[in-house]
């Protein structure tokens, strides 16, 4: 069974900057399109970035720019590196991982880590 741990979020002021992790076990991490979403209070989740398992990205346009996405597949882990942060990038981020190794759109999710941009 995969499964997926996030950490790394907190309170940042507005501009500074956060590195989300996400561990991913059970399965052949390497196989697995990963991809962080978020989801505002009253919002709905949305893709923010997303890896393939050929290491072809994607990013929401609101986050182009700012946020890099990125897999180390010998330690099985996927990061979220967040720059220039702003006030509506407040949200839950959530780690996703999809077996068919494409934009991650699959079942398995983390339980989520808070960022909170503040000043």
């Amino acid at each position: 069974q995969v499964q997926l741990v996030e950490s790394g979020g907190g309170l940042v002021q507005p501009g500074g900057s956060l590195r989300l992790s996400c561990a991913h076990s059970g399965s052949i991490f390497s196989l697995y399109g990963m991809g962080w979403y978020r989801q505002a209070p009253g919002k709905q989740r949305e893709l923010v970035a997303s890896i393939t398992n050929g290491g072809r990205t994607y990013y929401a346009d609101s986050v182009k720019g700012r946020f890099t996405i990125s897999r180390d597949n010998a330690k099985n882990t996927v990061y979220l590196q967040m720059n220039s942060l702003k006030p509506e990038d407040t949200a839950v981020y959530f780690c996703n991982a999809d077996p068919s190794g494409g934009v991650a759109r699959g079942p398995y999710w983390g339980q989520g880590t808070q960022v909170t941009v503040s000043s």
